[in-house]
Protein backbone atom coordinates (compact mmCIF):
# COMPACT_ATOMS: atom_id res chain seq x y z
CA UNK A 1 0.00 0.00 0.00
CA UNK A 2 1.19 3.66 -1.03
CA UNK A 3 1.82 5.49 2.07
CA UNK A 4 2.72 8.77 0.37
CA UNK A 5 -0.81 10.14 1.59
CA UNK A 6 -2.42 9.37 4.39
CA UNK A 7 -5.10 6.22 4.63
CA UNK A 8 -8.96 6.91 5.87
CA UNK A 9 -9.44 5.26 8.13
CA UNK A 10 -12.83 3.67 9.65
CA UNK A 11 -13.28 3.58 13.81
CA UNK A 12 -15.10 -0.37 14.68
CA UNK A 13 -17.33 -0.20 16.81
CA UNK A 14 -15.65 -2.76 19.49
CA UNK A 15 -12.92 0.09 19.81
CA UNK A 16 -16.01 2.04 21.89
CA UNK A 17 -18.47 -0.14 21.90
CA UNK A 18 -20.45 1.63 24.52
CA UNK A 19 -21.32 4.78 22.65
CA UNK A 20 -24.27 4.32 20.66
CA UNK A 21 -24.39 5.12 16.98
CA UNK A 22 -25.47 8.41 16.68
CA UNK A 23 -22.78 9.79 18.88
CA UNK A 24 -20.42 7.83 17.21
CA UNK A 25 -20.71 9.18 14.08
CA UNK A 26 -20.39 12.72 15.62
CA UNK A 27 -16.94 11.02 17.84
CA UNK A 28 -15.72 9.41 14.90
CA UNK A 29 -15.73 12.72 12.40
CA UNK A 30 -14.59 14.90 15.53
CA UNK A 31 -11.24 13.18 15.73
CA UNK A 32 -10.69 12.59 11.96
CA UNK A 33 -11.94 9.18 11.04
CA UNK A 34 -13.76 8.84 7.64
CA UNK A 35 -15.71 5.46 8.29
CA UNK A 36 -17.65 3.72 11.23
CA UNK A 37 -18.18 -0.06 11.93
CA UNK A 38 -21.49 -0.74 13.50
CA UNK A 39 -22.58 -3.40 16.18
CA UNK A 40 -26.21 -4.57 14.65
CA UNK A 41 -25.71 -7.76 15.34
CA UNK A 42 -25.08 -9.78 18.75
CA UNK A 43 -22.02 -11.62 18.47
CA UNK A 44 -22.56 -14.17 20.90
CA UNK A 45 -25.34 -14.59 22.97
CA UNK A 46 -26.02 -11.39 25.89
CA UNK A 47 -22.97 -9.52 23.64
CA UNK A 48 -23.89 -5.77 23.62
CA UNK A 49 -25.98 -4.64 20.21
CA UNK A 50 -28.08 -1.42 18.76
CA UNK A 51 -31.16 -1.95 16.22
CA UNK A 52 -31.77 0.38 13.59
CA UNK A 53 -34.26 -1.27 11.94
CA UNK A 54 -35.33 0.36 8.24
CA UNK A 55 -37.79 3.18 7.47
CA UNK A 56 -37.88 3.65 11.16
CA UNK A 57 -37.31 7.60 12.68
CA UNK A 58 -34.21 5.84 14.33
CA UNK A 59 -32.63 4.86 10.92
CA UNK A 60 -33.35 8.29 9.03
CA UNK A 61 -31.76 10.08 11.91
CA UNK A 62 -28.94 8.00 11.69
CA UNK A 63 -28.23 8.72 7.57
CA UNK A 64 -28.98 12.19 8.23
CA UNK A 65 -26.50 12.48 11.14
CA UNK A 66 -23.74 10.24 8.69
CA UNK A 67 -24.49 13.11 5.61
CA UNK A 68 -24.10 15.87 7.69
CA UNK A 69 -20.79 14.59 9.12
CA UNK A 70 -19.25 12.88 6.28
CA UNK A 71 -18.71 9.37 7.53
CA UNK A 72 -20.07 6.56 5.68
CA UNK A 73 -20.57 3.15 7.10
CA UNK A 74 -17.82 0.18 6.65
CA UNK A 75 -19.34 -2.44 7.62
CA UNK A 76 -21.76 -4.23 10.08
CA UNK A 77 -20.86 -6.94 12.32
CA UNK A 78 -21.08 -9.59 13.88
CA UNK A 79 -22.69 -12.59 12.46
CA UNK A 80 -21.90 -15.92 13.16
CA UNK A 81 -22.43 -18.40 10.61
CA UNK A 82 -22.99 -21.93 12.90
CA UNK A 83 -24.67 -25.00 12.07
CA UNK A 84 -28.29 -23.91 12.42
CA UNK A 85 -28.10 -20.25 10.12
CA UNK A 86 -30.22 -19.26 7.46
CA UNK A 87 -29.46 -16.92 5.68
CA UNK A 88 -33.24 -15.85 5.62
CA UNK A 89 -33.57 -14.79 9.16
CA UNK A 90 -30.82 -11.49 8.29
CA UNK A 91 -33.06 -10.06 5.43
CA UNK A 92 -33.95 -7.26 8.20
CA UNK A 93 -30.26 -6.86 9.35
CA UNK A 94 -29.65 -6.83 5.53
CA UNK A 95 -32.00 -4.03 4.77
CA UNK A 96 -31.22 -2.06 7.76
CA UNK A 97 -27.37 -2.12 6.70
CA UNK A 98 -28.25 -1.02 3.59
CA UNK A 99 -30.71 1.87 4.36
CA UNK A 100 -27.32 3.31 6.01
CA UNK A 101 -25.13 2.31 3.12
CA UNK A 102 -23.08 -0.01 4.86
CA UNK A 103 -20.55 -1.84 2.71
CA UNK A 104 -20.48 -4.96 3.79
CA UNK A 105 -21.01 -7.90 5.99
CA UNK A 106 -18.61 -9.23 9.03
CA UNK A 107 -18.86 -12.94 9.75
CA UNK A 108 -17.25 -15.79 11.31
CA UNK A 109 -17.13 -19.30 10.42
CA UNK A 110 -18.49 -21.68 13.28
CA UNK A 111 -20.08 -24.94 11.56
CA UNK A 112 -18.10 -28.18 11.71
CA UNK A 113 -19.71 -29.07 8.27
CA UNK A 114 -17.09 -27.35 6.15
CA UNK A 115 -20.00 -28.02 3.03
CA UNK A 116 -23.12 -27.11 4.74
CA UNK A 117 -20.50 -23.72 6.26
CA UNK A 118 -20.19 -22.98 2.59
CA UNK A 119 -22.91 -23.23 1.15
CA UNK A 120 -24.66 -20.82 4.15
CA UNK A 121 -21.63 -18.11 3.02
CA UNK A 122 -22.51 -18.45 -0.34
CA UNK A 123 -26.67 -17.87 0.10
CA UNK A 124 -25.70 -14.89 2.94
CA UNK A 125 -23.87 -13.47 -0.13
CA UNK A 126 -26.63 -13.80 -2.70
CA UNK A 127 -28.98 -12.24 0.05
CA UNK A 128 -26.41 -9.33 -0.27
CA UNK A 129 -25.61 -8.87 -3.67
CA UNK A 130 -28.60 -6.58 -4.62
CA UNK A 131 -27.64 -4.43 -1.93
CA UNK A 132 -24.25 -3.78 -3.07
CA UNK A 133 -22.49 -5.25 0.02
CA UNK A 134 -19.78 -7.69 0.49
CA UNK A 135 -19.61 -10.26 3.01
CA UNK A 136 -16.01 -10.84 5.01
CA UNK A 137 -15.16 -14.01 6.86
CA UNK A 138 -13.18 -13.58 9.64
CA UNK A 139 -11.18 -16.25 10.82
CA UNK A 140 -10.13 -16.55 14.66
CA UNK A 141 -8.32 -19.55 16.66
CA UNK A 142 -11.52 -20.28 18.55
CA UNK A 143 -13.76 -20.45 15.61
CA UNK A 144 -14.18 -23.45 13.26
CA UNK A 145 -12.71 -21.34 10.64
CA UNK A 146 -9.49 -21.13 12.47
CA UNK A 147 -6.63 -19.58 9.66
CA UNK A 148 -6.22 -18.01 7.07
CA UNK A 149 -6.24 -21.54 4.95
CA UNK A 150 -9.63 -22.02 6.39
CA UNK A 151 -11.49 -18.61 5.67
CA UNK A 152 -9.77 -18.78 1.98
CA UNK A 153 -10.94 -22.25 1.66
CA UNK A 154 -14.63 -21.20 2.08
CA UNK A 155 -14.49 -18.30 0.27
CA UNK A 156 -12.79 -19.48 -2.81
CA UNK A 157 -15.49 -22.66 -2.98
CA UNK A 158 -18.25 -20.59 -2.47
CA UNK A 159 -17.43 -18.53 -5.71
CA UNK A 160 -18.92 -15.68 -4.90
CA UNK A 161 -17.76 -12.14 -6.36
CA UNK A 162 -18.82 -9.93 -3.10
CA UNK A 163 -17.29 -12.61 -0.98
CA UNK A 164 -13.94 -12.04 0.66
CA UNK A 165 -11.74 -12.77 3.83
CA UNK A 166 -11.23 -10.30 6.44
CA UNK A 167 -8.36 -10.19 8.06
CA UNK A 168 -7.40 -8.99 11.73
CA UNK A 169 -3.97 -8.72 12.18
CA UNK A 170 -4.23 -10.11 15.43
CA UNK A 171 -5.69 -13.22 14.32
CA UNK A 172 -2.98 -13.48 11.54
CA UNK A 173 -0.11 -13.08 14.08
CA UNK A 174 -1.61 -15.49 16.67
CA UNK A 175 -2.72 -18.06 13.88
CA UNK A 176 0.98 -18.59 12.45
CA UNK A 177 -0.11 -16.27 9.69
CA UNK A 178 2.55 -14.08 7.52
CA UNK A 179 1.84 -10.83 6.04
CA UNK A 180 2.51 -11.96 2.77
CA UNK A 181 -0.61 -14.50 2.97
CA UNK A 182 -2.45 -11.71 1.18
CA UNK A 183 -0.92 -12.41 -2.26
CA UNK A 184 -2.27 -15.85 -1.73
CA UNK A 185 -5.73 -14.48 -1.98
CA UNK A 186 -6.73 -14.44 -5.83
CA UNK A 187 -7.31 -10.36 -6.52
CA UNK A 188 -10.54 -8.77 -4.82
CA UNK A 189 -10.81 -11.24 -2.22
CA UNK A 190 -9.22 -9.20 0.34
CA UNK A 191 -10.26 -5.29 0.84
CA UNK A 192 -10.77 -4.87 4.23
CA UNK A 193 -8.45 -5.44 7.42
CA UNK A 194 -9.18 -4.91 11.13
CA UNK A 195 -5.79 -3.27 12.49
CA UNK A 196 -3.85 -3.03 15.95
CA UNK A 197 -1.26 -4.15 18.37
CA UNK A 198 -0.29 -6.63 20.97
CA UNK A 199 2.89 -7.85 23.12
CA UNK A 200 4.85 -10.10 20.68
CA UNK A 201 4.56 -12.91 22.44
CA UNK A 202 0.94 -14.90 21.65
CA UNK A 203 -1.12 -16.00 25.37
CA UNK A 204 -0.67 -19.83 25.56
CA UNK A 205 -4.60 -21.11 25.75
CA UNK A 206 -7.65 -20.70 23.60
CA UNK A 207 -9.25 -18.77 26.60
CA UNK A 208 -6.34 -16.88 26.67
CA UNK A 209 -6.21 -15.70 23.65
CA UNK A 210 -9.83 -14.76 23.32
CA UNK A 211 -9.51 -12.59 26.54
CA UNK A 212 -6.49 -11.07 24.48
CA UNK A 213 -8.43 -10.38 21.77
CA UNK A 214 -11.59 -8.96 23.50
CA UNK A 215 -9.31 -6.65 26.39
CA UNK A 216 -5.86 -6.74 25.36
CA UNK A 217 -4.85 -5.16 22.22
CA UNK A 218 -2.87 -2.35 22.01
CA UNK A 219 -3.24 0.80 19.69
CA UNK A 220 -1.05 0.35 16.21
CA UNK A 221 2.49 0.82 16.61
CA UNK A 222 2.83 0.02 20.38
CA UNK A 223 3.57 -3.90 20.83
CA UNK A 224 5.37 -6.53 18.99
CA UNK A 225 2.92 -7.82 16.15
CA UNK A 226 4.56 -7.14 12.28
CA UNK A 227 2.09 -4.05 11.86
CA UNK A 228 4.26 -2.07 9.73
CA UNK A 229 5.12 -5.42 7.07
CA UNK A 230 1.83 -5.77 7.25
CA UNK A 231 0.83 -2.19 6.05
CA UNK A 232 3.23 -2.74 3.32
CA UNK A 233 1.85 -5.79 1.72
CA UNK A 234 -1.81 -4.71 1.70
CA UNK A 235 -3.53 -3.74 -2.31
CA UNK A 236 -3.78 -0.39 -3.20
CA UNK A 237 -7.39 0.70 -1.59
CA UNK A 238 -7.80 -1.79 1.03
CA UNK A 239 -10.05 -0.10 3.86
CA UNK A 240 -8.31 0.35 7.45
CA UNK A 241 -10.55 -0.50 10.18
CA UNK A 242 -8.92 0.07 13.78
CA UNK A 243 -10.51 -2.36 16.41
CA UNK A 244 -8.80 -2.14 19.98
CA UNK A 245 -11.24 -2.44 22.41
CA UNK A 246 -10.62 0.17 25.60
CA UNK A 247 -9.45 -1.46 28.72
CA UNK A 248 -11.64 1.32 30.49
CA UNK A 249 -9.08 3.35 31.86
CA UNK A 250 -9.79 6.36 29.87
CA UNK A 251 -12.91 8.05 28.05
CA UNK A 252 -14.41 6.34 24.44
CA UNK A 253 -13.29 9.87 22.75
CA UNK A 254 -9.87 9.90 24.63
CA UNK A 255 -9.01 6.00 23.54
CA UNK A 256 -10.86 6.40 20.10
CA UNK A 257 -8.57 9.42 19.72
CA UNK A 258 -5.13 7.68 20.81
CA UNK A 259 -5.99 4.85 18.61
CA UNK A 260 -5.99 7.19 15.89
CA UNK A 261 -3.15 8.88 16.67
CA UNK A 262 -1.25 6.17 17.45
CA UNK A 263 -1.75 4.48 13.51
CA UNK A 264 -0.63 8.05 12.35
CA UNK A 265 2.39 7.98 13.75
CA UNK A 266 2.77 4.14 11.93
CA UNK A 267 1.70 5.45 8.59
CA UNK A 268 4.14 9.22 9.23
CA UNK A 269 7.01 6.64 10.02
CA UNK A 270 6.65 4.40 7.05
CA UNK A 271 6.94 7.43 4.82
CA UNK A 272 9.72 8.44 6.25
CA UNK A 273 12.04 5.29 6.69
CA UNK A 274 10.69 4.22 3.02
CA UNK A 275 9.13 0.88 4.61
CA UNK A 276 5.77 1.55 2.05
Amino acid sequence: MDFAFTPALALAHLTVLEVPPLQLVSLAASIGYRAIGLRLYPAFAGSPFYELPAGTAASRQMQQRLRDEGIHVNDVEFIGIGEHFDARELTGLLDAASALGAQRLSVCGDDPDVSRLTANFASLCELAAPHGMRVELEYMAWRQVKRFEDALGVVSAAGKPNGGVLIDLLHLARTGGSPRDVHRAPAGAIRCVQLCDAAAAAPLTPEALLQEARSGRLPPGRGGLPLREFLAELPEGTALSLEVPSDGSSSPEAHARDVFQATQEVFASMRTTGDA
